[in-house]
């Protein structure tokens, strides 16, 4: 069984997608272990408690430094054995010492097609400002491997979604959620959990 952490800052639209596709089985051999936001008021933490997952709120503004915060994260993550470390949304750079601890263990969810619309400055809405300022007919969204970069680890899954004439970057932000993150992230961690990925 995959025992899964997921890490998220916002409303938690990924993690329940993970959690609907667990409940009603296209997710199999992977349990959510324990579910971790920077922001106390996030409804990712309240989605987790409905479940019955462990929840907590570990903020860099609570701690002296960034180096506490760091340690305080990783001591949290370490006591749940995790296999496999979820970020979905969350708006945290990870420290150095968990993406090298947790080597090809972690996953991030992006809403772009990388290599477009990535890296510093490029999350939640301004991915899709982008993509529209930019004139692009094709989106979509992005599981990739997390490493040292930013947004550059390998790619796991991808799926397109067409612009629409009209379309704001709320809109778009919807349909890139609704057709390709809440579909391509639960894929993954079945991947994963059942051994089909690439190897990478």
């Amino acid at each position: 069984m995959l025992r899964v952490g997921v890490l998220v800052s916002g409303g938690g639209t990924n993690l329940q997608a993970v959690l609907d596709a667990m409940d009603c089985g296209s997710i199999t051999n992977a349990e959510i272990k324990v579910v971790i936001s920077n922001n106390r008021n996030a409804y990712a933490l309240e989605r987790a408690r409905n479940h019955g997952i462990p929840a907590f709120c570990i903020s860099p503004g609570d701690f002296k430094g960034r180096e506490e915060f760091y340690e305080e994260l990783l001591l949290r993550i370490d006591e749940y054995c995790l296999d496999l470390i979820v970020l979905a949304g969350y708006l945290v750079t990870v420290p150095a010492a968990m993406i090298q601890k947790y080597k090809n263990r972690i996953i991030n969810v992006h809403p772009s097609l990388i290599p477009a619309f990535c890296g510093k400055g490029y999350y939640g809405l301004k991915v899709h400002e982008a993509a529209l300022a930019r004139g692009v007919k094709v989106t979509g969204a992005t599981v990739h491997y997390v490493d040292e970069g930013m947004d550059t680890g390998p790619i796991l899954l991808q799926k397109a979604v067409e612009v629409l004439k009209g379309d704001t970057p709320e809109s778009l932000q919807r349909r890139v959620m609704e057709e390709a993150e809440w579909q391509i992230l639960p894929q993954a961690i079945q991947l994963i959990a059942n051994g089909q990925e690439e190897s990478r």
